[in-house]
């Protein structure tokens, strides 16, 4: 599978990118798991947003990159969606990679801390993520918040 890989502060996303990452997060988290939330949270601002464009510039892959001090004290890791059409890909790994490593190029060696879904927690043990506190509910759906130290 070949993807071009595209990270953009909010403000430097094009009306067209934003749609396109708006309609898939609506698409996997509203529709597919059947939740009903408010997505624009207001962190899109001050985050980056890593884009994995197939062909014909469909949207594949994305995660949002949150600053330190926006969600946790820690840089974060959030709304990691892989397009349905391109799952079981190994799609989910490739977006993880792209992420830490463009961490890596920002804020250098640091901790990144999420809050993941609690099915997949083995899936971000395999990039060194650690559980750590109590399980909780968000929006309905089981999480686990999880560090990369």
């Amino acid at each position: 599978m070949q993807l071009t890989w595209s990270l953009k502060k909010f403000e430097d996303l094009s009306p067209a990118e934003l749609y396109k990452i708006l309609s898939l997060r609506q698409e996997v988290f509203s529709v597919e798991q059947n939740c009903l939330y408010l997505d624009t949270d207001g962190k899109d601002f001050d985050s980056f947003h890593l884009m994995g464009f197939a062909e014909k510039g469909f949207l594949a892959a994305y995660a949002r990159i949150v600053s330190p001090g926006i969600s946790y004290e820690e840089v974060s890791i959030g709304r990691v969606v892989s397009s349905p059409k391109y799952r079981r890909t190994g799609l989910g790994k490739l977006l993880m990679e792209e992420s830490l490593k463009y961490i890596e190029e920002i804020y250098g060696k640091v901790p990144v801390r999420i809050g993941a879904q609690k099915y997949l927690l083995e899936f971000y043990k395999s990039f060194n993520f650690i559980p750590i506190g109590e399980d909780y509910l968000e929006d309905g759906i089981a999480h686990k918040i999880m560090l990369r130290p």
